[in-house]
């Protein structure tokens, strides 16, 4: 009786894997490859959600985490992430399964897993959000790229073609609220990739749609997509490059945060060593190191949020070595 409840609810948690195809999404479709690319991507996100929606511990679903080819690896790691994180919001809950799925292997995945979380805040109500809202003082604002990103590629007419911001968006409770807009627009930015089915022109033409103040978030989260998910060759990273112009930094700071992701997690493959040496002007391992030696310790003393004081410093850095 156990089996049968748990596959019923993955079957009732798990979204149908048509709403990732492209067509569906109404997304554009650069060529066969990158289709297929994108398209692997969302089937794999919602396989590993439904590992966690159907396993009895995290163990488990990690031994299926973990069959997953290394390139899609983090997706079903976020997709897991996702799922815990419902379960954790359910009635007589425990609500420790995202926590334990942290405490094991998911750690080597942890950005990945903050994103997922964002995403299950996207699709529970906001009395919910308490139990399952990252506690993590640098990186839980992870959690709203996630929601981002899922608000960008599931309501893309409002949040991409008409360009929707949030007035107060209501977490972290505590603020500060102003910046929150800042990493939702990382979201956003990195849903373009996917939005845009990885042409780097098309990224750029729409970027170029929204107010020139959101630009640099907006290309900080393309350039995570970009190097993270891989999807386009050297010269198309190059359009987006010189197209960034005064966000260069911004963008190769995403790069370096996709690439600490990667290397973290012990998934580098060829495609993000291209888009870190496009980018960032260094090897995927330098541009993780990067990254890594640049996070704060918390708190920050100050106004602005640790996760943005590192997000800066990575920027800053990329400047002052004549990179950008």
């Amino acid at each position: 009786m156990t089996s049968v409840w748990r596959g019923l609810r993955r079957r009732i948690l798990t979204p149908s894997t048509s709403a990732t195809r492209l067509d569906v999404r109404g997304f554009h479709e650069k060529d066969a490859a990158s289709k297929e690319l994108l398209e692997t991507i969302g089937s794999t996100f919602l396989a590993g959600f439904s590992y966690a929606a159907q396993a009895r511990t995290a163990d488990e679903a990690e031994t299926e985490l973990e069959r997953v080819p290394v390139r899609f690896r983090g997706f079903a790691y976020e997709g897991a992430a996702m799922g815990f994180a419902i379960r954790d919001a359910l009635p007589l809950s425990r609500g420790d399964n995202v926590s334990r799925f942290l405490a094991g292997a998911g750690q080597a995945h942890v950005y990945m897993a903050y994103v997922g979380v964002g995403w299950a805040m996207a699709r529970l109500p906001r009395a919910r959000w308490s139990r399952i809202a990252p506690a993590d003082p640098v990186l839980r604002w992870l959690a709203l790229d996630g929601y981002g990103f899922h608000q960008a590629y599931f309501h893309t007419k409002r949040y991409v073609h008409e360009r929707y911001q949030h007035d107060r968006f209501p977490w972290p409770v505590e603020g500060p609220r102003w910046y929150a807009n800042r990493v939702l627009d990382q979201g956003v930015g990195r849903a373009l990739w996917f939005v845009c089915g990885t042409a780097p022109a098309l990224v750029v033409e729409t970027i170029e749609t929204f107010p020139r103040h959101r630009w640099p978030d907006l290309y900080s989260g393309a350039g995570l997509a970009a190097t993270y998910a891989g999807g386009a060759d050297e010269s198309e990273l190059r359009t987006l490059w010189d197209a960034a112009g005064e966000c260069r930094p911004q963008l190769a700071q995403g790069a370096a945060f996709g690439a600490a992701a990667r290397l973290r997690a012990g998934l580098l493959v060829p495609h993000n060593e291209l888009a870190t040496r496009v980018f960032c002007g260094m090897s995927a391992a330098e541009a993780a190191r990067l990254s890594e030696g640049s996070r704060p310790d918390a708190p920050v003393h100050g106004t602005e949020p640790a996760y943005e004081v590192w997000r800066r410093r990575i920027a800053n850095e990329f400047v002052s070595i004549g990179r950008c």
